[in-house]
């Protein structure tokens, strides 16, 4: 009788745990053991990417990789989980409610933007969370071009100082220019509660951020917070008002709702509590992985971001681990000690961290090679032949050399 590995998600975490389960059933050359994907669509969206323009070309396909490899794709979107009956509940591409009877289960469904409840940011705010949001707030840039000059309409308000907020704003001064002219007297704010420039960020890679945002002209209100939103701009909480016809919010990341069905301890982010191998405690059957995982990287405290790059490498545990738990071999801990940040900052480059104390390694334009590099080549998917993506799925290839 076939056993049933069904995975979850087509992110980062999903696609690799896929190709890594693969992997270890072809080496002990078994073939009574299926894998299984469900996703919304047969692709990888490539969410680092987000914040860049030409949002539409930020994914990859998986169908050929999945056919090479034998990997089985269900094109649907997951809407329960019965633990107890090992069932997942679907909705297929035609719309119709189906069940998937699985053997052991892997959570990959990702994060999402958590909005606040703060007034107007849901019908006034945009977002980059999502391959659809980034293409909305293209396309509503591109609109800016049709609308009478105005300082509002030359204005963009970045909710938020971290990660995707700071690459979001770095990158805002030419993608405006490049719909309004580049003579354009453009401005580009970012809003944290923060108390000094790149607070978020940790005070080694902060002089880098500073520098770049004064040589882009992005500016910072530190110490506030977007008190509410609407179709002309923001309120702060000092009561300061900015018109601007293009708010991005950036804060606040939760993992998938599907975690709150699986009876487990999960943390301030919904992420599940998984053991060394990536199995959730407290569950035999069901592991997590990606953003849904609460993960401990190393033995000295340090856990897991909802990150691609501990994304890629808790997905090829995860898939391991659960081919090695039917197969009956030992599984492989997961570990990722090494830890870096590459942060764009726009035209004035990139600046690349090491550590989780982010001790700066390169900036400016040797920074910006190495983060295009990420970007465009190593966070992508391998090539759909069978030996090589099966090879790439090893979980001891380190994301980060």
């Amino acid at each position: 009788m076939k056993q049933h590995i069904l995975v979850i998600g087509a992110g980062f975490g999903g696609m690799w745990t896929a190709l890594s389960a693969t992997r270890l059933v072809d080496i002990h050359n078994r073939d009574n053991i299926d894998v299984t994907v469900l996703a919304p669509q047969a692709e990888l969206r490539v969410r680092p990417r987000f914040y860049e323009p030409n949002a539409h070309t930020l994914a990859a396909p998986l169908g050929d990789l999945f056919d090479a490899v034998g990997v089985n794709f269900i094109k649907g979107a997951a809407n329960t989980i019965d633990v107890n009956a090992k069932t997942v509940g679907y909705t297929d591409a035609n719309g119709a409610a189906q069940v998937f009877h699985y053997d052991k289960l892997v959570l990959a469904s990702g994060s999402g933007l958590a909005l606040p409840d703060t007034p107007g940011v849901a019908q006034h705010a945009f977002d980059v969370d999502q391959i659809e949001a980034a293409i909305r707030l293209e396309n509503h840039l591109k609109s800016l071009a049709d609308q009478p000059a105005s300082q509002a309409r030359n204005t963009v308000v970045v909710a938020g100082g971290g990660f995707t907020g700071i690459e979001t704003a770095t990158e805002m001064p030419a993608r405006l220019r490049e719909v309004l002219g580049e003579q354009a007297d453009v401005q580009v704010i970012i809003v944290d509660r923060g108390q000094k420039v790149g607070a978020a960020m940790g005070e080694a890679i902060s002089v880098s951020i500073a520098e770049a945002s004064e040589a882009l002209g992005v500016e910072w209100r530190l110490g506030v917070s977007v008190l509410s939103v609407d179709e002309n701009g923001v309120t702060l909480s000092d009561g300061q008002r900015i018109e601007a016809k293009t708010v991005v919010w950036t804060t606040g990341v939760r993992a998938s709702s599907l975690t709150e069905q699986i009876p487990a301890e999960r943390d301030r982010q919904g992420r599940l509590h998984v053991d060394a191998h990536l199995k959730v405690i407290g569950q035999d059957d069901i592991f997590a992985t990606g953003d849904v995982a609460y993960a401990a990287t190393d033995d000295i405290g340090n856990f897991a971001l909802m990150t691609c790059q501990h994304a890629i490498s808790l997905g090829r545990h995860a898939g391991n681990n659960v081919a090695a738990q039917i197969l009956g071999v030992d599984p492989t801990p997961y570990s990722q000690p090494k830890y870096v940040t590459c942060l764009d900052l726009g035209a004035w480059g990139a600046v690349y961290t090491e550590g989780w104390d982010r001790q700066v390694k390169l900036v400016k334009e040797e920074g910006k090679s190495l983060k295009t590099q990420i970007n465009t080549q190593w966070i992508y998917p391998p090539a759909a032949d069978r030996a090589i993506a099966l090879a790439a799925a090893d979980p001891m290839i380190p994301v980060v050399a």
